[in-house]
């Protein structure tokens, strides 16, 4: 059960501390030159090329996973660093396609990184490219959420982006409270979506503060996307909802393969397994790229246990 919201925890506070400094050009400084960074990147992200990109993405499918592969960057500020990440995941789908992993892996495309902030069109277009590529080799795309201004913006290109190529995934975030309502807009047949709890900074006013409340909302939207015809995909590591999602979806008449559980890369991989040996689909959240940073930063705040090991690291080490 989940239980009403109580007063911001020291995890909260902390993670809305991290969340706030990030963009600091000197703490980014001392994130990107800490010696213990490197542990934290080759835990949470699988390589700088698409090599190792895709070698991560074939040994996760010989472990009965799919993977969803993302590469990192965001808020992209010129049409030429636009088209830069287009042709890297041009690439990425043509190396898939080479290695057979096709039925598994998608991508995972975050629009500011097609110039989204800059041009709205030009977001469609560059992701229309990249929907394209991925149907001539047999697999999907799913539209990241980002933080909430560019929510709305981000949800016209996605039904922009279906209109054509139907299998197209939206990303929802249960810590946004829009986010019911949008859950069901979209709750329909053969939409793909992916519910998560949402990673961003966000003002009092549009988002749920504490941990309890963002679990309640996931819960209500869950019950939507469940109830309806889409297809839900539910990325959480928290025990306590891959339980409730369980359990709904055997209340819903739900069978195995007609929603799926997702997980980050380096986050409960024993747990990937256990889901997947009990015959559940689990997609692991692959991100691969030099531009770690905002990803960072955001797998720092989530999780109190990595925060406390990279401080500690830090104070000892400079």
């Amino acid at each position: 059960m989940i239980r009403a919201d109580r007063p911001a925890s020291v995890h909260a506070v902390l993670r809305s501390m991290i969340l706030a400094v990030a963009g600091n050009p000197t703490v980014r400084r001392l994130v990107t030159s800490a010696p213990v960074s490197r542990y934290l990147v080759n835990r949470f992200v699988a390589g700088v090329s698409t090599e190792q990109a895709v070698a991560a993405a074939a040994a996760a499918v010989a472990d009965g996973l799919a993977v969803t592969l993302d590469h990192l960057g965001e808020d992209v500020a010129d049409e030429p660093s636009a088209e830069s990440a287009v042709r890297a995941y041009l690439e990425l789908l043509a190396h898939v396609s080479a290695q057979g992993l096709a039925p598994q892996a998608e991508v995972s495309v975050k629009l500011s990184a097609m110039g989204q902030r800059r041009d709205e069109s030009l977001a469609l277009r560059n992701a229309s490219r990249i929907c394209a590529a991925a149907e001539q080799v047999g697999t999907t795309v799913t539209v990241d959420a980002e933080d909430h201004t560019l929510t709305d913006s981000t949800l016209r290109v996605h039904a922009a982006l279906r209109r054509s190529w139907p299998s197209t995934g939206a990303v929802l975030q249960a810590r946004l409270r829009r986010t019911l309502g949008d859950c069901r807009a979209l709750a329909v047949e053969g939409v793909r979506v992916r519910l998560c709890k949402g990673a961003y900074a966000e003002p009092p006013e549009l988002a749920f503060r504490t941990a309890q409340g963002v679990a309640r909302s996931y819960v209500r939207c869950a019950n939507i996307l469940l109830a309806a015809g889409a297809y839900p995909m539910f990325a959480t590591h928290d025990p306590r909802l891959i339980d409730i999602v369980a359990e709904r979806a055997r209340w819903y008449g739900r069978p195995p393969g007609s929603f799926e559980y997702q997980m980050l890369y380096g986050v409960r991989p024993a747990e990937q397994r256990r889901l997947a040996a009990a015959g559940d689909t689990v997609r692991v959240y692959l991100p691969y790229g030099g531009d770690w940073y905002a990803y960072l930063t955001r797998r720092l705040a989530e999780r109190p246990g990595n925060v406390a090991f990279f401080l500690r690291a830090v104070v000892s080490r400079n």
